[in-house]
């Protein structure tokens, strides 16, 4: 009954079965071996991109302050949602990377931004040395309260911030969930909605440290490079990264994962309406399931082996992931009910 986080669910086996196949012989290092220029070309024809760049890292965080570095130099500022991750969970990385820049936090409901409050938000901002200039706009699908932005709220954003020359960054440390949930094409929840940078998270769904940033601007692949390497994430190895992705995308393996983790999710949200005391926080869209229970319902829980966050006696996350089977979420339920 482990419901914590996706981070924690184990490798796929044919990952390991891919890392396994990388590790026969020698292969150039610093990305300079064929599964890595393979991977980029998989890539650019799976977003239908052709001229994208793609970085190989093995942190989320690494990609997004990375990402976000590119896009807003240290005397500006990066809009997000108050409760992004780069907001909450990274430990200044984004600043830390970019030299200093600020983040201006916009409220919303269900962990999403709304283009009206974008564009208050933007009009607060600039126009005087005194004050941070506008930098860039990053968006997080799946949000962090488990819901999506649909490919047409992600272009009415855009639209928004272009509108202001503002580049935008996508954190998809979730992405494969939200084109799950959508059916959407990777391209239409990424630059067609007006995405420059996207970071591409694997580690979530079935890989073993494997991350990436996509930019569908050529022009900053340069820079990103240098960055990569002078903060220290150039990893000497990246084949059995590239070989994580490989293995993800044969057979849509990415999607089937992330299908079934929003299913389980689902299902755990049924279940749930049948136990008392519940109140679910935020829509169901992908694999995150917020809600708040009774303390002695979640003491019941613990005590049956249920693993979980709590951000105060009553209100929890309950992430499903790829090896979430039915029978843990029965568990989970039945152990709630008592």
């Amino acid at each position: 009954m482990f419901f914590a986080s996706d981070n924690g669910a184990p490798v796929h086996p044919n990952v390991f079965a891919a890392m396994e196949r990388a590790n026969a012989g020698y292969a150039l290092s610093y990305g300079n071996d064929a599964a890595t220029e393979a991977l980029r070309d998989r890539i650019r024809t799976l977003f239908e991109a052709p001229q994208a760049e793609v970085l190989l890292l093995t942190t989320g965080t690494a990609a997004n302050a990375l990402a976000l570095s590119l896009l807003t130099p240290p005397w500006a500022t990066t809009f997000c949602h108050r409760h992004a991750h780069i907001a909450e969970d990274e430990c200044g990385a984004p600043e830390f990377f970019s030299g200093g820049a600020k983040l201006t936090l916009i409220d919303g409901a269900h962990g999403k931004i709304t283009p009206e409050a974008l564009a208050h938000s933007i009009a607060q901002t600039g126009g005087s040395v005194h004050v941070a200039q506008r930098g860039a706009l990053s968006l997080t699908n799946v949000t962090e309260a488990g819901t999506l932005y649909t490919a047409d709220e992600l272009r009415a954003l855009a639209q928004v911030a272009k509108a202001h020359h503002l580049p935008v960054h996508l954190d998809g440390a979730r992405f494969a969930n939200a084109l799950a949930a959508t059916g959407a094409s990777p391209a239409d929840l990424s630059w067609r909605a007006g995405v420059d940078v996207l970071s591409l998270g694997g580690t979530k769904n079935g890989l073993l440290a494997a991350e990436a940033v996509v930019l569908f601007n050529p022009a900053l692949a340069w820079e990103a490079a240098l960055r990569r390497k002078r903060a220290g994430h150039l990893n000497s190895k990246l084949r059995y990264v590239a070989a994580q992705f490989d293995a993800w995308f044969t057979d849509d393996l990415w999607l089937h994962m992330a299908q079934h983790a929003n299913q389980m999710a689902a299902r755990l949200a049924t279940g749930l309406a049948d136990v008392a005391g519940v109140e679910i926080q935020h829509p169901i869209h992908a694999n995150i399931v917020f809600a708040r229970l009774p303390a002695a319902t979640h003491a019941r829980a613990k005590a049956a082996g249920a693993v979980y966050y709590q951000s105060d006696e009553t209100l929890c996350r309950l992430v499903a992931s790829w090896s979430t089977t039915a029978a843990d979420v029965d568990a989970l339920l039945a152990a709630f009910r008592g």
